[in-house]
């Protein structure tokens, strides 16, 4: 949450595509000794086989946790459930959803767990 409010701040708050916010906050976990992936690929399977457009996660933190970062001024209850999906599919437990896109970073950081 520290590395989302720092990002926030030091980017001048909203206003920017999520992609932005994703590669500076990647840039911030890394320059804190986390190892992150981004925009990891993982296979989504139907009915045994395995699709042609994989789900991408934009973080991937010490392999534990998800981050989908947003910029929209509005959260969706959406986000929440593609998250849930997110973390069904990989099997992981936790998740962040960070929305760049409202004036106080820390009121749109939402947790997200997966049968915890």
């Amino acid at each position: 949450m520290d590395a989302a409010i720092a990002v926030h701040h030091g980017l001048g708050g909203c206003g920017f595509l999520e992609a932005v916010y994703e590669e500076a906050l990647a840039w911030e976990l890394e320059s804190r000794s986390l190892k992150v992936e981004r925009q990891r690929e993982c296979p989504v399977i139907y009915r045994g086989r395995t699709l042609g457009v994989p789900l991408r996660l934009d973080l991937v933190v010490e392999g534990k946790l998800i981050v989908e970062c947003k910029a929209t001024s509005q959260h969706s209850q959406v986000f929440e459930a593609q998250m849930l999906t997110h973390l069904r599919v990989t099997s992981m437990k936790l998740g962040l959803l960070v929305n760049f896109g409202v004036p106080q970073v820390k009121d749109g950081i939402r947790r997200v767990v997966n049968n915890l």
